[in-house]
């Protein structure tokens, strides 16, 4: 059994208003909900898991009842960061459980079926994959200047792993040099495979970004 952690604990400050970010209508749905849905057409087998504030759940299950929206999933407290929300996310499968788990941002709606697939495909086959994007605009260092950005790639998620080290990478105390699940892993020890991404693929955190979805979905 595979299985998809979903981390939604945005609070949408960036947005300008009092609905989180997850929840803000995209194309007649909210955000999250696209989300969902992307990971349902792709793994239609897999088991999914949504990290949400305790806060927000109630708005949730109002939200899911207003748009028919009735996909199969567990709902579990978000915690202080990331890393205790994902750390909950997994205290809710079982511990005998087998597979591969994929993390991933609740508003990132445009990541393509594709992508998911191969994070999972290459996690099977190397323990941890995630999903990256070449660098396209000049970049520089604020004190050294500009640096050769065909050295760097711009990270996505899903981030996948083998549920036995994900498990095992998250019984390390917490560290603030965690940002991400890849780094999780990295500091446990396990390298990280990198595989394409989508470009599409944004991450929902201005209203520009929530528009630019907006136009990529209606022409999809």
């Amino acid at each position: 059994m595979d299985y998809v952690i979903i981390v939604a604990g945005g609070k949408g400050l960036r947005m300008g208003g009092d609905i989180p970010k997850q929840f803000l209508p995209l194309c007649g749905m909210p955000v999250l909900m696209h989300t969902i849905r992307r990971f349902a057409r792709a793994l239609p087998h897999a088991q999914m898991v949504l990290a949400l504030p305790h806060d927000h759940q109630a708005l949730w299950q109002q939200l899911c009842r207003e748009h028919g929206f009735s996909l199969s999933v567990t709902v579990v407290d978000g915690g202080a960061t990331r890393f205790h929300s994902i750390a909950n996310a997994l205290a809710a499968i079982p511990e005998d459980a087998d597979g591969v788990v994929a993390v991933h941002d609740g508003v990132r709606p445009l990541v393509s079926e594709q992508v998911i697939v191969r994070c999972m495909e290459t996690a099977r086959k190397k323990g941890a994959a995630i999903p990256v994007v070449p660098v396209v605009e000049t970049l520089r260092h604020v004190e050294e200047g500009t640096v050769d950005r065909n050295a760097y790639r711009l990270v996505q998620t899903p981030q996948a792993f083998r549920l036995s080290l994900h498990r095992s990478a998250y019984g390390q105390p917490y560290d603030d040099a965690f940002t991400d699940d890849a780094s999780v892993v990295e500091h446990y020890g396990h390298p990280v495979t990198l595989v394409e991404g989508n470009r599409e693929n944004i991450k929902i955190t201005t209203p520009a970004d929530l528009r630019m979805a907006e136009a990529l979905l209606a022409q999809a």
